[in-house]
């Protein structure tokens, strides 16, 4: 499930540098969470369904990195902004959270890997 913050956090906001992903100034999460429009364009840029804006290709790029390594690259932001669109997706979108899941984790090994993350934020049901 953090695939899934991680996956649209950095759709929506991240570009990648050396040592950490970096967040455009202009790019707010609670704006981009609150329009289906911008949220599914997203979705469907790093689902490869859609177009891709240069933040989404390097979203693209970079979720398989941030599942693999704990969002190692993550700042305190970057976490803050995950845990919103995770917050958003499942709660409010679950089938949204369901084609990420079979895009990124179709045997369940991040589901299970953060599995700790996901109850202390409440969203293991």
């Amino acid at each position: 499930m953090i695939l899934t913050s991680v996956f649209i956090f950095l759709v929506l906001q991240i570009f990648v540098s050396c040592d950490e992903y970096l967040v455009p100034q202009n790019i707010n999460v609670d704006d981009i969470i609150k329009s289906d429009r911008l949220m599914r364009n997203y979705l469907d840029c790093v689902l490869g369904k859609g177009k891709c804006t240069p933040e989404g290709e390097e979203l693209k790029k970079d979720i398989p990195e941030a599942l693999q390594n704990e969002c190692a690259k993550c700042n305190q932001k970057h976490k803050e902004g995950i845990k919103k669109v995770l917050h958003h997706i499942i709660e409010n979108k679950p089938e949204w959270w369901e084609e990420v899941q079979a895009k990124f984790d179709p045997k369940g090994e991040y589901k299970q890997k953060y599995s700790n993350f996901l109850e202390e934020e409440g969203l293991i049901r």
